[in-house]
């Protein structure tokens, strides 16, 4: 199984990307999907999860706000839509999928099944 990202790249301060994920099954488009990141030299951190439909979603206190995930379940894709990004938002951005219900909401990695390659996202002026 595969989680395949994309959408990372450079941009300035402000700015907004849009980080997509993509499962290579869609036995897994019935799984909550998480978004986490890893800045140098730093633990990886949650940043929140959307549920299959999209009606529970939570966010870290760090982006709340800014930051807005989503599934389209025709595409069996995941979005994570980034907006008035900031320096201390550059990391390597994952996602991943959980099916463990509730408990995928709670920010712990090991209730997470599948991850993906992850995608550098470099905010910088």
């Amino acid at each position: 199984v595969q989680l395949v990202e994309s959408g990372g790249g450079l941009v300035q301060p402000g700015g907004s990307l849009r980080l997509s994920c993509t499962p290579s099954e869609r036995t897994f488009s019935s799984d909550v999907m998480g978004w986490f990141r890893q800045a140098p030299g730093k633990d990886r951190e949650y940043v929140g999860a959307v549920s299959w439909t999209g009606q529970m979603v939570t966010y870290a206190d760090s982006v709340k706000g800014r930051f807005s995930m989503s599934r389209d379940s025709a595409k069996n894709t995941g979005y994570l839509q980034m907006n008035n990004l900031r320096s201390e938002d550059t990391a390597v951005y994952f996602c991943a999928t959980c099916s463990s219900n509730l408990r995928c909401y709670g920010g712990r990695m090991d209730f997470y099944d599948y991850w993906g390659q992850g995608t550098q996202v470099t905010v910088s002026s």
